[in-house]
């Protein structure tokens, strides 16, 4: 249940297809993701309907490999097919399989996901899809080709979120309460026109690609930010691709209280509050071929 990306005006994908600019930001974000949600993605991974041993693995839109990471982690004998769009997001993951000593069960492929030609992937017992699917420009598509590459039996895994994670409390900031439900409500304007597919349904989706839909299982997530500093670093990422994606329909009041917040040598700084919570909500649809 990776990758949640900073809302910014080429909010294209961090996964699929991926447009390089922005690629240092979004990644330092997808590196956040994997080490906050580290709990969280493992207790999806073992939540998976398998019925049989799991060797062979796609991830799909793999960002920076917080997917990769939890699935060789779940699966110790299964070798991981990598792909993504963007060429820095797998150096950064093929750096990080060295340094855990894992190379050899990964490979990496970089392809648009949208492309109606896709790359030899094999024929994988799993395919994982985390926040990735919302980003295609024709997902049905993408579905039934992922219906195709799968073996009887195999399955597919869906993780989508709901929106970008919440981490100021109730009434914060001070001088402009309610300033993050804002800069999301200008955001969600923005990806309701280029993201239309975030928030959806996949059930009818995969259906109608031809699966069997064999569970639904919803995610709320919680993380007090005492837990860790990584939970700040994420808020001010995340703040900033606010302010890049929100600058042009804000009040002037509500930019310059944002610019306090994500300003690190501040004293209203958002690295400096001990009271934030990360709060976000994801949902695993597992799929089978039959």
């Amino acid at each position: 249940m990776t990758h949640a990306h900073p809302p910014n005006p080429q909010h294209g994908a961090p996964h699929g297809h991926h447009q390089e600019h922005g690629t240092d930001v979004q990644a330092e974000i997808l590196d956040l993701d994997a080490e906050v949600l580290a709990e969280h993605m493992a207790a999806i991974t073992a939540w998976l309907p398998l019925k049989t041993d799991t060797r062979q693995i796609v991830d799909l839109g793999c960002g920076t490999g917080a997917g990769t990471f939890a699935l060789l982690d779940r699966f110790p004998d299964a070798y991981v097919t990598a792909v993504d769009a963007s060429a820095e997001h797998l150096r950064r993951l093929r750096t990080k399989a060295c340094a855990r000593g894992v190379m050899e069960r990964v490979s990496t492929v970089q392809a648009d996901l949208d492309d109606t030609a896709w790359p030899d992937l094999g024929s994988p017992d799993l395919v994982w899809a985390s926040a990735s699917m919302h980003h295609m420009t024709r997902p049905d598509r993408v579905l039934r080709t992922v219906h195709d590459l799968l073996a009887p039996g195999a399955l597919l895994a869906v993780v989508e979120l709901a929106g970008f994670p919440r981490f100021l409390p109730e009434g914060a900031p001070e001088d402009r309460p309610g300033l993050e439900e804002r800069c999301h409500a200008a955001t969600d304007r923005h990806n309701a026109e280029h993201l239309p597919h975030r928030g959806a349904d996949w059930g009818p989706m995969l259906t109608a690609a031809g699966f069997t839909v064999e569970g639904e299982h919803p995610v709320a997530v919680r993380i007090e930010g005492s837990r860790g500093e990584a939970i700040g670093r994420y808020a001010l990422g995340g703040l900033r691709g606010l302010r890049s994606a929100a600058a042009g329909t804000l009040a002037p009041e509500d930019l310059a209280a944002l610019d306090r917040l994500i300003d690190t040598g501040s004293p209203h700084s958002i690295l400096r509050r001990d009271d934030l919570t990360m709060r976000t909500e994801r949902t695993v649809w597992a799929a089978r071929r039959t």
